[in-house]
C-alpha cells in the first residue's frame, strides 16, 4: 500500500504490511468475538505449505492489495454457529479494513470444534 504525496513537499515513501501483521489482526479479532474460544491448527495439505499463519488458526492471502482469510475456529457450546461465523467474518473486515486500509476479498469460518469444557458437559 502506498502512502500519498500531501501538499507541495517530497514524496513521503511508501508503507509495507507484513502478512504476520494481517495473521495477529485476524486472530485476536477472531478471538475476540463472544463464543469463539479458540483457534484450531490450519489442517495441512500441499496447497497451504506458501500461505501465512498456518499454526495459529489464519490462513492469509494478500493478492492485488485484497485479502482472502480463512479462519479455523472453536465455539463455545452453546452458541449459535452461523451467527458467530457471521460476526467474526464481519469484524475481522472491519479490523482490517480499518487498521491497514486493505479491502478485503473473503473470509472464509472453517468451524473446527466445539467447546464443551464450560457447559460442564
Amino acid at each position: 500500500m502506498d502512502a500519498q504525496n500531501y501538499g507541495e513537499g517530497p514524496k513521503r515513501g511508501t508503507t509495507s504490511i507484513a502478512p504476520g501483521v494481517l495473521v495477529t489482526i485476524a486472530r485476536l479479532t477472531a478471538l475476540s468475538v463472544p463464543g469463539v474460544t479458540g483457534l484450531a491448527r490450519v489442517p495441512g495439505g500441499v496447497n497451504r505449505l506458501f500461505r501465512r499463519g498456518t499454526s495459529e488458526g489464519v490462513q492469509i492471502e494478500v493478492q492485488d492489495d485484497h485479502v482472502e482469510a480463512d479462519l479455523y475456529l472453536i465455539l463455545a457450546a452453546d452458541v449459535n454457529v452461523r451467527e458467530v461465523s457471521r460476526n467474526v467474518q464481519a469484524e475481522v473486515a472491519s479490523a482490517i479494513e480499518h487498521m491497514v486500509g486493505m479491502q478485503v476479498g473473503r473470509i472464509d469460518i472453517h468451524i473446527e470444534d466445539i467447546d464443551f469444557s464450560q457447559t460442564g458437559g
